[in-house]
């Protein structure tokens, strides 16, 4: 006889309910009295921890963490501090599982501790096939010499302003353009300034819920106090100054969109808690409210973030971290996708005219600095750094200004344009991206003379082979024999 049949303090019909709770939850649950004994058990719990359900049954956990079969016991860790825990469990049967236990206290005296423990294996197994099919995929890439295909091409038609000409944030953009029509959580990491956001709207507008909001959040932006009225809304007079009519929260704003969170490894854990039941059930209640809403939007979180370590120091919920993390995308910082630059540099030029109403153009000269700064803020402090060049230039052609940060602190040789040296002139009425396009094109095929193949060329100019061989097809230039 289990527990739920012994217990005479609960109605027939409350007790086949919590039966059938117990008995069909995809999680595995543990019902463990107070000095450790193991009253009740899910059927399931059997086959992860490697143990007949009639020997869970007559044992403690006491005794299965000492024989190895919980390594460790949540149980006892909550015995011990009285209250709930969550840990990393690796099973007899060598199986890693989330692991969480509740105490329950009656009058003052640890009763029950009630846990519950979910599988990772299967998804584990399933990122590493995603991580393996994506290192196929870059290496297909790395390896082809044909002409931009039909899914290349049909990339450069979408990408609107989104800037990307290295074969690495190409790849990156093939990526979010085939998961896009899913609802898949997408986890973004990266540097600060790397253009996080940008991507996550890009996302967006190829999704299917691209004719809903964009809902952007920065969650370190929004005080700690403020945090659940402003994500999940409240109802009127929930707290002192309280708008009348009550207020909708960000989540519920997000509806049939989008929803960013950026800097999601800042979310309080409180909040965490809150985000992981919304995630799962689909739902959310308001602050001072006792109805739930049903939510439905694609969520979409960034962070420049280690989020395991953060787990590992308790800072952030690891259920709610595997759940965030279905499809990982890293942005490569600026220093180490430079081919970029260029046409970043024209995009954020071309706004400046347009914003301060004057047609400024580059000096040749400035492109030394460009090319060859580290750019640690990558492209928030590009972008900040020509908008002070274009300010403080007097005349319509932007200098170098005086102070210049980084460039001549961290030399590179990685040039994609002309050096300094360079006295090629600005032909009349030709615009920066043809400016830019020539200078390319000559050092294409004062290179394809030079040297003997593409992959040298490549290795000369610090840009993958493939990049190489669709410039050439590009301008209808070859490799001389």
């Amino acid at each position: 006889m289990n527990y739920l049949e012994e217990s005479t303090a609960v109605s027939e019909i409350d007790r086949r309910v919590l039966q059938t709770i117990v008995e069909t939850a995809n999680d595995h649950f543990f019902i463990v009295s107070g000095d450790g004994q193991i009253v009740d058990i899910s059927p399931g719990a059997e086959a992860v921890y490697g143990v007949s359900r009639e020997e869970l049954l007559s044992s403690s956990v006491q005794q299965l963490q000492a024989a190895g079969v919980l390594k460790p016991s949540i149980t006892m860790e909550v015995m011990r501090t009285r209250r709930p825990a969550q840990l990393m469990q690796v099973t007899g049967t060598g199986r890693r599982v989330i692991a969480e236990a509740y105490p329950v206290f009656v009058d003052g005296k640890l009763e029950r501790i009630i846990s519950r423990s979910r599988d990772l294996t299967d998804l584990q197994l399933l990122q590493d096939e995603y991580a393996l099919l994506q290192k196929r995929f870059s290496e297909h890439l790395k390896r082809s010499q044909a002409a931009p295909d039909a899914e290349e091409q049909a990339l450069d038609d979408a990408l609107d302003n989104l800037q990307v000409r290295s074969s690495v944030m190409r790849e990156i953009a093939l990526l979010l353009k085939r998961v896009a029509p899913s609802d898949a959580n997408v986890l973004m990491l990266g540097e600060s300034g790397v253009g996080k956001t940008a991507f996550a709207k890009q996302l967006h507008r190829w999704s299917q819920r691209c004719g809903g909001p964009f809902i952007d959040v920065n969650c370190a932006a929004i005080p700690e106090n403020l945090f659940e009225s402003e994500m999940f809304g409240y109802q009127p007079g929930a707290f002192s100054g309280a708008a009348r009519q009550g207020k909708a929260g960000l989540l519920e704003q997000a509806e049939g969109g989008t929803l960013f969170l950026d800097e999601i490894g800042e979310l309080p854990l409180l909040m965490q808690t809150k985000l992981l039941k919304v995630i799962q059930d689909g739902s959310l209640t308001r602050l001072g409210d006792t109805r739930s809403r049903k939510v439905n939007f694609r969520l979409v979180v960034a962070t420049n973030q280690d989020l395991g370590k953060q787990v590992e120091a308790g800072l952030f919920r690891l259920d709610l971290y595997y759940r965030l993390n279905v499809i990982p995308v890293t942005l490569p910082p600026l220093r180490d996708r430079r081919e970029d630059i260029p046409d970043l540099v024209e995009a954020c030029l071309n706004r400046l005219n347009q914003r301060y109403g004057r047609q400024k153009i580059l000096d040749t000269r400035v492109w030394s600095t460009l090319m060859g700064s580290e750019w640690p803020g990558n492209v928030r402090e590009l972008e900040n750094w020509l908008e002070r060049a274009w300010l403080s230039s007097p005349t319509d052609q932007i200098e170098v200004p005086a102070a210049l940060p980084h460039a001549e602190q961290h030399p590179t040789n990685l040039p994609s344009v002309p050096p300094a040296s360079s006295t090629v002139a600005l032909e009349p009425q030709e615009t920066l991206k043809q400016y830019l396009a020539r200078l390319e094109r000559e050092t294409l095929e004062m290179l394809c003379h030079k040297l003997p193949s593409t992959y040298a060329i490549a290795e000369r100019l610090g840009i993958s082979q493939s990049s190489v061989v669709r410039r050439l097809q590009r301008y209808g230039i070859k490799v001389a024999k």
